[in-house]
């Protein structure tokens, strides 16, 4: 049977554990924060992963090698960006590029986020695991062929932002390298030049590679829609009510445009699908700021026109909810955050008027803080010049939007319900050298987010699941169809959190479950390609303010690539901050967890 527990007492631990959780910023005071640095570690520098699979290409020997940046990240809060010059290498054969991050830290030190621009445009969005007293280090390898259009510019900038704090308590400097390895892959057939990580079900050596029209060649042109400012090329987005972006200019032969979008979340808005509503809040009188519901979309505008959105994976950083569990195995997208894309083809009958418009992004019901940017990807016809495409939007479709809302507690305890959906559809015909082609894009999206609270508000479970279809059809004129592409993405998760609060030494028992995945198929007729990441984690930790007197965690995750040719599959599983065992599979058979 429970003791009572003085109410002054349990609120402020139901406070700290519940809408206080660890989370990654560039803001110098982290209260919400766990450190496990009273806990044992080995007495050498030990290697954290993402769990992902090879690139097909990086089996081959690079054609060169650049190393670009090399900086110590210590007291860098407050400071703009660290740029160095970039040109291509010279006498250099190369048909893709792979980024080279490499980071390593020694202390104590939290979570920061961490972004690489090339030319202004975004093209690596990352963050740092927490280190120990005896080090860790780690690397990224991203495929950025897509970016290839920048790539080949000489004398532009290459920028890394990492935002951190030094001083005697927090003493981790995170010690960064950036390096592009530039591969000459014209023997690997059929190979995606889509970045793995803006859609990782498209990588690969697929027989997908020929079908995939101007997805299998990076666009012509890109236009960087972010920041000019010495916070960053990112856009920081501190209120619901908040649109930016910037004027563009689209070249009036572009026959197809891309917006790419990467986007985090951070301060009160970390944990933003597990935030109650703020009637919450104020019914048990309550100081924290995590609220406003847990329902977040991203926007983006076309000047006043809504022409695309998303809801973003929910990314746990490396200090997030219970911080043993991302030790060495981080959770799915901590290292290589996904980017989104929106196919703006259907509006180019807006866009190629030859007039700015203003491209911006915003994220609806969101509290501080948001950090958002993107790069509108454009292919150019090689017309003669001067040449122009014609464009006209045909069909607006009619947008449907629905948002219901419920709650039942009653002091502490209760439950609180949201459940969105989208759907849309727009075609547009663009008149180019290879025909008068109208493509249509439908989308529709489902959001469901339920909150629990249990035992006076010291027990809460989080299920959240997001269903996204997007199709994507090219007819001719005559009407034949020139292709159809079919994108399905689900992100299920749910957690449980459980906080024994005790007066004695101010410490607490906090007990924790999280299991979430990524899953995604993208189908072309009757080829397709899938990918499903899961991660199952439980664990827990002996708290005194924001120490880890001591703790346990297990992480398990099972990962499965398949497409038309091959599979690929790896199983991991961590225990206590060891790496129990990673094996890895080119056979078409997976055990889920």
């Amino acid at each position: 049977m429970r003791t009572s527990i003085d109410t002054t007492i349990l609120l402020f631990f139901f406070f700290i554990f519940n809408f206080t959780a660890p989370f990654s910023s560039s803001l110098p005071h982290h209260h919400s924060h766990f450190l496990k640095h009273t806990l044992p570690h080995t007495s050498n520098p030990q290697p954290y992963i993402e769990v992902t699979r090879p690139l097909p290409f990086t089996n081959l020997t690079p054609s060169c090698s650049h190393p670009l940046f090399t900086h110590n990240f210590g007291n860098t809060y407050g400071l703009p960006p660290v740029s160095v010059p970039y040109s291509p290498p010279f006498n250099c054969s190369w048909t893709h590029v792979v980024l080279w991050f490499k980071a390593s830290c020694k202390g104590e030190q939290y979570d920061r986020i961490a972004a690489v621009w090339l030319d202004g445009a975004e093209i690596l969005r990352t963050s740092t695991a927490e280190p120990n007293d005896d080090g860790i280090y780690w690397t990224v390898t991203k495929d950025v062929t897509k970016y290839s259009s920048i790539l080949v510019k000489e004398n532009i900038t290459l920028s890394v932002m990492l935002e951190n704090l030094v001083n005697d308590i927090f003493t981790g400097v995170y010690h960064v390298n950036v390096t592009f390895l530039y591969y000459d892959a014209k023997s690997v057939t059929g190979v995606q030049l889509d970045d793995y990580v803006d859609n990782p079900i498209s990588m690969g050596v697929s027989k997908l590679g020929s079908l995939l029209g101007s997805d299998d060649k990076p666009a012509d042109l890109i236009l960087p829609i972010s920041a000019n400012g010495d916070n960053g090329l990112w856009f920081r987005i501190e209120s619901e009510l908040g649109m930016y972006g910037q004027q563009v200019v689209i070249p009036k032969n572009t026959y197809k445009a891309v917006m790419e979008i990467y986007v985090s979340f951070h301060g009160n808005d970390e944990f933003w699908y597990s935030n109650p509503p703020d009637s919450y809040i104020k019914m048990n009188n309550l100081t924290t700021k995590r609220g406003h519901g847990a329902y977040r979309e991203v926007l983006l505008k076309i000047d006043e026109n809504l022409v695309g959105s998303l809801v973003p994976f929910p990314v746990v950083f490396t200090g997030g909810i219970n911080p043993l569990f991302w030790e060495p195995v981080v959770s799915i997208g901590a290292f290589d955050l996904p980017s989104y894309d929106i196919d703006l083809t259907p509006f180019l009958g807006l866009l190629l008027d030859g007039k700015s418009h203003f491209l911006s992004l915003g994220v609806a019901d969101s509290i501080p803080f948001w950090l958002v940017d993107g790069n509108l990807h454009l292919w150019v016809d090689n017309c003669a010049l001067p040449c122009e495409v014609k464009a006209k939007v045909v069909d607006y479709g009619t947008p449907k939007f629905s948002i219901e809302r419920s709650s039942n507690f009653r002091g502490l305890d209760g439950s609180c319900e949201i459940e969105m959906k989208r759907k849309s559809k727009v075609s547009g015909w663009v008149n180019s050298t290879s025909g008068n082609l109208t493509t249509t894009v439908s989308r529709e999206v489902k959001f469901k987010n339920k909150i629990q609270f249990y035992l006076n508000g010291t027990e809460k479970r989080v299920i959240q699941n997001v269903r996204e279809e997007t199709i994507v059809s090219v007819l001719s004129d005559t009407g034949i169809r020139i292709s159809r592409t079919t994108t399905k993405k689900t992100y299920p998760l749910s957690m449980t959190t459980k906080n024994s609060p005790s007066s004695e030494n101010d410490t607490s028992l906090m007990l924790t479950d999280l299991d979430h995945e990524w899953r995604g198929k993208k189908s072309i007729g009757d080829l397709s390609i899938s990918l499903i990441n899961r991660q199952k984690c439980n664990g827990w930790m002996v708290v005194q303010d924001h120490d880890v007197l001591s703790g346990g965690a297990t992480t398990q995750q099972a990962y499965s690539y398949r497409d038309e040719v091959g599979c690929y599959s790896r199983i991991v599983s961590a225990a206590n901050g060891t790496l129990m065992s990673d094996t890895s599979s080119s056979l078409c058979s997976f055990s889920a967890l």
